[in-house]
């Protein structure tokens, strides 16, 4: 199933970049306040390496950037080659919905879902290089200020871990992980900034229920496993922790926190842990956010900082979002492929379905089916929009027949000019659940949603007889690029 090893840790996946050739140090004097923006996306636009910065004017710390800047890199995370995503996209649909075995044969065939439900399993240690060196304070850590107009300094790549107030330190299938911006106040607070339908906000109002303070760990520079796990729209069943060690191969390494009732990855290069009051916020932001804009300044709630530990020689891995392409976006466009045949498998008239990087990567979806009985374009509109949380974000869908190729904007505007009427066939929605970030909506967290039918229309859909495509003889076509081709300098 794998190609590539497993990856344990970051500094295992940095190894094999690097041997690859594709990792870059870089000792120059560099800002952390925006010049280190303005050199990350650049690299990335650039399809440019992994970069390792040892020249920052902050604390003594290598910074680590331009993680997922290309697909490659993002597939090798998942120990893929590019071209074995979507097989491997085939095998985690099967994961959620295994077909009883027909034969002796086909079950020892099964033997990789096996191994990757094993995987799942984390494994406990007592010792962990997590934990070899402890740090003072937040302001051991190079952060990073990403924009012009931000609050202060940034950490973009945490892999924030919570559970509910009902479980146990030891009831890992219920955590969740999360990656959550978080703003430094200072050497021991942050704000954690989780929107209300994120597992972490569920887990934190479970907290306040009791008004109890809430443990929380925070792991810095995790492996690309985890950190991709961590970042997937999961369903709210499916344990990141579990679903990691299916995406590594190898199942995922724990050890208990040194002060929160929690346990943490033993690989990460930094832990931070601290507790949420029920009731403290902060005001958070403005930042710079993935679809463009600096969003509003609203209140957060506030991590107190415990302690802080390390690895030896430790590493911090930092990103920035604004405006696609970014590393949000390139991972989007794998997630996309990955997602590709459980959206089949719940909706199986869908052929293909694409998520424009550059409409923030889910604002916009484009959807390819083999179309069978009028309405179906709608059903499927519908469901998309009920499937995941995520598509509950989707603010236009537009469905067109299997003879297009919904990656060829040329192919979706001839569809939209000739087999779609503005009357008949746009289905739009009022007052239904968007991202507050979006400033187009006219309420916070509410807006509109809008359905394009760019279909053939059949049976009922339809009182006119349906144009008739033109078409030349194949055999002509064939025989006229041979005579250009011969004619051509």
């Amino acid at each position: 199933m794998r190609s590539l090893p497993a990856f344990p840790d970051l500094r295992g996946f940095l190894t094999f970049v690097e041997g690859r050739g594709d990792l870059a140090r870089i000792p120059d004097p560099i800002s952390l306040r925006h010049e280190m923006t303005a050199l990350q996306l650049a690299a990335l636009r650039a399809g440019g390496p992994v970069l390792r910065l040892e020249g920052h004017d902050g604390p003594p710390m290598p910074v680590v950037t331009n993680l997922f800047g290309t697909r490659e890199r993002v597939a090798a995370g998942l120990g893929l080659l590019p071209d074995e995503i979507p097989a491997f996209g085939s095998f985690l649909a099967s994961l959620r919905s295994p077909a009883s075995p027909e034969s002796m044969r086909d079950a020892l065939s099964r033997w990789p879902m096996l191994r990757a439900a094993l995987a799942a399993r984390p494994r406990v240690l007592r010792h962990a290089p997590a934990q070899d060196q402890e740090l003072g304070g937040l302001d051991a850590l190079p952060v990073q200020t990403p924009w012009p107009e931000d609050a202060g300094p940034l950490i973009t790549w945490p892999v924030v871990i919570t559970r509910p107030q009902d479980s146990a330190a030891a009831d890992v299938a219920r955590y969740n992980l999360g990656v959550y911006r978080a703003q430094v106040l200072g050497p021991d607070r942050l704000i954690m900034r989780w929107l209300a339908h994120r597992g972490g906000a569920a887990h934190h109002r479970s907290w306040q229920r009791t008004n109890a303070p809430m443990p929380v760990a925070i792991a810095l520079g995790a492996d690309p496993a985890l950190l991709l796990a961590a970042a997937l729209p999961l369903p709210e069943t499916v344990s990141e922790l579990g679903f990691s060690g299916v995406l590594r191969g190898q199942r995922t390494e724990l050890v208990a926190a040194r002060i929160v009732p929690l346990m943490v990855p033993a690989r990460a290069e930094i832990i931070v842990e601290g507790w949420i009051d029920p009731a403290e916020t902060a005001p958070e932001g403005p930042f710079g956010d993935h679809t463009g804009y600096y969003n509003a300044v609203e209140p957060f709630p506030v991590m107190r900082v415990s302690a802080i530990t390390c690895r030896r020689d430790p590493l911090y891995l930092t990103t920035v979002t604004g405006r696609p392409p970014d590393e949000p976006s390139v991972i989007g466009e794998v997630f996309n492929e990955l997602a590709l045949p459980v959206i089949r498998a719940q909706i199986p008239e869908v052929q293909d379905l694409w998520l424009p990087p550059a409409a923030c990567s889910y604002r916009m979806a484009l959807v390819r089916i083999d179309k069978r009985y009028p309405g179906q374009a709608r059903r499927v509109m519908m469901a998309l929009w009920g499937m995941l949380p995520q598509f509950s974000y989707t603010k236009l869908v537009v469905v067109v027949d299997g003879d297009l190729d919904i990656r060829n904007w040329d192919d979706i505007a001839w569809a939209l000019a000739t087999r779609m009427d503005p009357a008949r066939d746009v289905m739009l929605l009022d007052r239904t659940p968007m991202d507050y970030l979006d400033f187009a909506s006219p309420l916070e967290g509410l807006a509109g949603k809008i359905g394009i039918d760019a279909t053939t229309k059949i049976g009922s859909e339809t009182t006119r007889e349906w144009g008739r495509e033109m078409h030349l003889d194949p055999t002509h076509e064939a025989w006229a690029a041979k005579l250009l081709k011969g004619i051509m300098p």
